[in-house]
């Protein structure tokens, strides 16, 4: 019987029955092997404090209203970092053969009906570990934000917030060119991230962020900052620790009024730019190259490749029957995880 994950009310998950669907002469069926879970985004629907569940998104305007909400409890099948196989093909289905193992999104459920002209373009190599498949957004999220720094050979970047999305923005921006300051509260993350390819790891905790960064780069401030924690003193800090006249790129999503984001200081009179890193859209400079499929397509590349180190990122692989608990430690007990993925086949490890 296909499954997938509800949440029923905020902060409950629950694992119910799916609709069970027969794929059309063009299409084809995908047993899901991992879907990961996103600490940041899929959160805040956990929580309750998406701004989807308590405004309305109106297309036209491009404003969230009030009156209506855009989604609602219970929330089906929320999740956008998943891997398949598949294990049955429509009549007419072309370009895909049962077994190939496909990667994309369709949300924590056990089954997925797709165009087989869809999963053709998304098929993973047969030589690598499946679980590189479910990076293919969050890698796509990291990609965009480096491609939006506009990171040169030689350049200074400081990454704030080392979960999963930090930790591949920081791999990317050496890639870039660029020498990575990482900055986190959490000495685990500190930790792997110089074992990825950091120079410094700094702690927030000790103060004098942006004045260390000062230090390690001739007193100048770092030529970007990514934002990536969610956090608003985070993002202040990193208006602090940028040169002058030099730009803060922010991918976190955050929550609530900005308590801690100080305007009026850094901001104002050392000329900041602040550049918002969204996935719906990439930098007007290069649209005419790049889209969402390409920023995809080159984070699951470039992990096939082994020039991003994904699968250490991995701290649990939970059986999907355990969802709820998997949740609940990422609301709870953040500190203890990583990337937390949902297996479909396996036991619980860690």
């Amino acid at each position: 019987m296909p499954s997938l994950v509800r949440f029923s009310s905020s902060r409950v998950a629950e694992v119910v029955p799916d609709l069970e669907r027969t794929p059309e002469p063009d299409e084809v069926l995908i047993r899901t092997l991992y879907s990961g879970i996103s600490a940041g985004t899929e959160l805040t629907a956990y929580r309750g404090s998406n701004p989807y569940l308590n405004k309305r998104w109106d297309d036209d305007s491009r404003l969230f209203v009030d009156g209506d909400t855009s989604i609602s409890y219970p929330v089906d099948g929320w999740g956008y970092e998943e891997v398949g196989e598949v294990v049955s093909l429509g009549s007419s289905a072309e370009g895909v053969s049962v077994g190939d193992v496909i990667w994309g999104t369709w949300g924590h459920r056990s089954h997925t009906v797709k165009k087989a002209s869809w999963a053709a373009g998304r098929i993973l190599d047969a030589t690598v570990d499946p679980r590189i498949g479910i990076f293919s957004q969050i890698g796509g999220i990291a990609l965009n934000l480096v491609l939006d720094a506009d990171i040169h050979i030689g350049e200074t970047v400081a990454v704030f917030g080392l979960g999963v999305p930090g930790q591949l923005a920081a791999q990317l921006a050496r890639l870039n060119g660029g020498r990575v300051i990482a900055v986190d509260n959490l000495p685990a993350r500190r930790e792997l991230a110089l074992e990825l390819g950091a120079e410094v790891a700094l702690d927030p905790a000790d103060g004098g962020v942006a004045e260390r960064i000062r230090e390690l780069t001739d007193g100048r401030g770092a030529d970007v900052c990514l934002e990536v924690s969610g956090n608003y003193r985070a993002l202040h800090e990193a208006v602090r620790s940028v040169a002058y006249s030099s730009r803060v790129c922010v991918a976190g999503f955050m929550q609530g009024d900005g308590v801690g984001l100080r305007l009026g200081e850094e901001f104002h009179h050392n000329r900041i730019a602040l550049i918002c890193s969204q996935i719906s859209g990439v930098a007007p400079s290069l649209q005419h190259r790049w889209n969402y499929d390409r920023l995809a397509r080159t984070a699951i590349q470039l992990a096939a490749e082994k020039r991003l180190n994904v699968t250490d990122l991995i701290t649990h692989t939970v059986p999907m029957a355990l969802a709820a608990d998997a949740f609940q430690m990422l609301d709870e007990r953040p500190e203890e995880a990583l990337q937390v993925v949902l297996s479909f086949d396996e036991e619980v490890t860690a």
